[in-house]
């Protein structure tokens, strides 16, 4: 843990035994925040400036949209937190190789869009937009917290014939866990970002970690999935992979990496090879549920 979030978590600790209400407030602004901005690598670049660029607004936030290719056969791409749509460039690159037409976006707070916070929901809004335009896609391929959104545009009405989970988070309980841990969080506050959590995000909802579960989708919607997960992922544990496995049976695929880590795994040619292999194969569509409409909203 570096000093700077040592001291803040000491601070919100140190905070809470006065008010805990005060230092979960604070904690929970925090969450939202993914924080420095991820800029295009040099090895993106080229790429990255090939995009079609247009903008979104999201929760009054103008937010980047990129497309490469001619609109047909569209694939969605949905980064992670604290990274940017042109992590997905050796991918792009390959997809475009294959007459597919890749379609991505910066999230509110992230690479060139504005605002400085986010969430899950803001995510999905997107996604929900996009998919108003493109209407199905040949697939979705999403990585690390970008699964977690995926599957929840899912049930929200996003419909892909493929679905590559790279890195993911699924159990969206493990993002408390994960902001716990960096900041060295006490319980107290711990628990006050988990309330708001549920009482701001989905006022009303029922059980938020529920619906926020990408393990927890109903079958029906969820199509052939191809999940692929480092073993020794430093960010995102091996066992986030595992509960897609145990949920969907037959649905998923698993690709087990190793050496690869969070990051190397999402441009790896090798990988790539196995998602373009995979993308190639014959789909099998999840059903069309009689009671959902297309285009995910929050």
């Amino acid at each position: 843990m570096d000093r700077t979030k040592t001291l803040v978590g000491a601070a919100l600790n140190t905070t809470a035994l006065i008010s805990p209400e005060l230092a979960g407030r604070a904690a929970f602004g925090l969450f939202r925040r993914p924080g420095g901005r991820s800029r295009v690598r040099p090895a993106e670049r080229e790429v990255h400036d090939r995009a079609r660029t247009s903008y979104l607004t999201v929760a009054g936030k103008r937010t980047a949209v990129y497309r490469w290719g001619d609109g047909r056969r569209p694939v969605l791409l949905v980064h992670g937190w604290q990274s940017r749509a042109a992590r997905f460039a050796p991918l792009v690159a390959r997809l475009l190789a294959e007459g597919r037409s890749p379609v991505a976006f910066d999230a509110p707070g992230h690479g060139g869009s504005a605002g400085s916070t986010t969430t899950i929901l803001e995510f999905g809004e997107a996604i929900g937009r996009l998919h108003a335009q493109d209407g199905r896609y040949e697939a979705v391929v999403a990585h690390s917290f970008g699964v977690a959104c995926a599957f929840r545009a899912l049930d929200e009405g996003l419909r892909a014939d493929r679905l590559v989970a790279v890195a993911g988070v699924t159990d969206f309980r493990f993002v408390i866990g994960g902001f716990r841990a960096q900041l060295g969080l006490s319980e107290r506050v711990s628990q006050q970002v988990a309330r708001r959590v549920e009482e701001l995000l989905l006022p009303g909802a029922g059980t938020v970690w529920q619906r926020f579960d990408a393990a927890g989708r109903p079958a029906d919607v969820v199509p052939t999935t191809l999940v692929v997960h480092d073993e020794g992922d430093p960010v995102v544990p091996f066992r986030q992979a595992g509960r897609l496995q145990a949920a969907y049976g037959e649905r998923v695929r698993l690709l087990a990496t190793r050496g690869l880590g969070h990051q190397r795994v999402l441009s790896d040619p090798a990988v790539l090879d196995n998602v373009l292999g995979f993308l190639a194969e014959p789909a099998r569509p999840a059903a069309e549920p009689a009671d959902r409409t297309a285009g995910a909203t929050a």
